[in-house]
């Protein structure tokens, strides 16, 4: 058990999008489930929170009601080797009802925001040389989802 784990409130949708997690991710899988019981304010049976792991990380998804919705004020930020995994990424978490935001955000189907990031980026943006990193933010400002090889050439100044 880590010692921190992000809870995520559902307004009741959170073994589906636990389930809908483990399909974008591999590697993932369910923890454990818990249910409403008598002494608690949901119904008897149905299900209270999900534990489930993405890569290695835990998560719990939390049924707590309509009181709360997610903002981008808090992301989870996916770090991809190569331009099919920004793809692969970018698409499975705008399936069926996310929104693109700028900049490699998107908030998916429930509303959760995500970042999809290369670390090639990251590593771009940390170059001693501040006109390249400045390009490689001035390219990476106008994008939607971020694309390398245009990064790239901005980071060579092409």
């Amino acid at each position: 058990m880590q010692k921190i784990a992000p809870c995520l409130w559902f307004d009741g949708q959170a073994e589906e999008a636990a389930r809908f997690y483990l399909s974008v991710f591999s590697g993932s899988r369910i923890a454990a489930t818990l249910h409403y019981t008598e002494a608690s304010p949901g119904r008897t049976g149905d299900v209270l929170a999900v534990t489930f792991e993405i890569e290695g990380q835990e998560f719990m998804a939390l049924n707590g009601g309509p009181q709360y919705q997610f903002t981008p004020a808090i992301s989870l930020m996916v770090h991809c080797s190569s331009q099919a995994e920004v793809d692969r990424y970018w698409s499975a978490l705008l399936d069926s009802g996310g929104k693109t935001m700028a900049c490699g955000w998107l908030t998916d189907r429930y509303g959760v925001s995500w970042q999809i990031v290369p670390d090639v980026l990251l590593d771009m943006l940390r170059d001693p040389d501040h006109d390249k990193a400045n390009r490689v933010m001035a390219a990476m400002m106008k994008m939607i989802k971020l694309d390398i090889g245009e990064l790239e050439k901005a980071w060579r100044g092409d």
